[in-house]
């Protein structure tokens, strides 16, 4: 993508499109293919749910922003990973989000 550079330099201000009061974001690193984003919510949304707002949203914005993304069929894949927390703390997984931009 030829704007992903100019896209993902702004990615906190962006992020904000996704946001609602029924998610907090606790972390949040942009990898060249790929983003972690660690979240708590409500739990009477499923993380399909979830996923597909923020996708559905942040597709919105960005295609406003860079006109060029609107010859794409579409920016994201269907697919995502998502785990709960379980045992880790909240800071143990803020740390291992963060550095992974060191990798």
């Amino acid at each position: 993508m030829t704007c992903a550079k100019k896209i993902t330099g702004g990615w906190s201000q962006r992020a904000r499109y996704a946001r609602t009061r029924s998610l907090r974001e606790n972390a949040l690193e942009i990898m060249p293919d790929h983003i972690h984003l660690f979240l708590e919510s409500d739990p009477s949304y499923s993380p399909t749910t979830i996923i597909k707002r923020i996708k559905g949203r942040l597709s919105h914005h960005l295609r406003k922003e860079f006109p060029e993304l609107l010859k794409l069929p579409t920016l994201w894949t269907p697919s995502y990973f998502c785990s709960t927390a379980g045992n880790a703390s909240t800071e143990t997984i803020k740390k291992y989000i963060e550095n992974q931009t060191n990798k």
